[in-house]
């Protein structure tokens, strides 16, 4: 590659791997497993854009890896130059073993391997019209992983993992957000100590319950910080959870269903949260 060293096993450089036996290779691939995850403290994010976003959002790159029919594409060689730049590797691999890697028959030509970054709970101190999420025991990467996304597309703050959750970083959970895990904030908390940061929380906090009395669309949710608390997609939200809620509100059901899918029914909130922002915003009445 023109803007990278190849000096074969020199850390911070290129180097060729074909064998599906090399330890590089198999460290990579068990970051499928948390178990793995948690001891190297990394996870895996796959496409040249997620890449280039998560590096520019400041990201700390371990490992790049890319496909040998990358070779020559300009924005693969700056990235893999800005990744030995910052001292990771970059593994150019066959088609074989990126297909392992990435658990795909037709795999993304570029794969990142990133340090896993949460957020302290202490260190979340909302400011005015601020909103966070909370999520109480979310089992499904793909509800979290779309959560993640919305949050990020609706332009709130971050979210809370409440007990025992699915891993934020697992590779299920990355995919459904689309990148938006390099954007958003992401705290994890027993509900122990969600409930102790939760009374300095001096804005509303909202949770949505099927015994809610109060439709979502009526409340008044002001310039105050806002804490969206959402329940178990099972069980919703325990006794102990919804008792800390200023508000315990309902989403108006019209047909049998009488609940809804955990990342839609967060959605909903959000942007409803959202849009009554807007309407109390200067510009809006204009």
């Amino acid at each position: 590659m023109s803007e990278v060293d190849r000096q074969k096993g020199a850390p911070g450089r290129v180097k060729e791997v074909t064998s599906l036996a090399n330890p590089l290779v198999k460290d990579i691939k068990a970051l499928a497993l948390k178990k793995f995850r948690d001891q190297q403290n990394a996870f895996m994010a796959e496409g040249l854009k997620l890449v280039i976003d998560a590096l520019d959002l400041g990201w700390t790159i371990k490992t790049l890896i890319f496909a040998k029919s990358a070779l020559g594409n300009p924005a693969v060689e700056k990235i893999a130059a800005r990744t030995v730049a910052s001292g990771g590797d970059v593994l150019e691999v066959s088609e074989k073993v990126l297909a392992a890697i990435t658990r795909r028959d037709n795999p993304q030509m570029v794969v990142g391997v990133f340090t896993q970054r949460f957020v302290a709970l202490k260190d979340i101190r909302p400011a005015a019209g601020d909103v966070w999420v909370a999520l109480d025991r979310v089992r499904d990467p793909g509800n979290l992983g779309t959560v993640i996304r919305t949050v990020d597309a609706v332009g709130a703050k971050g979210v809370i993992l409440v007990g025992e959750t699915t891993d934020a970083f697992s590779v299920e959970t990355v995919r459904a957000t689309m990148g938006s895990i390099f954007a958003v904030p992401v705290a994890k908390a027993s509900v122990e100590a969600f409930l102790t940061w939760r009374k300095g929380f001096s804005g509303l906090v909202a949770g949505t319950h099927l015994k809610g009395a109060v439709d979502y669309r009526s409340v008044d949710f002001g310039t105050k910080p806002v804490l969206l608390v959402m329940g178990n997609e099972q069980q919703g939200l325990p006794d102990i959870l919804a008792e800390s809620c200023d508000r315990l509100l309902r989403i108006p059901q019209a047909g049998r269903a009488d609940s809804l899918n955990l990342a839609v029914a967060t959605g909903i909130m959000l942007f409803e949260i959202r849009r009554a922002a807007l309407s109390l915003s200067p510009e809006a009445g204009a």
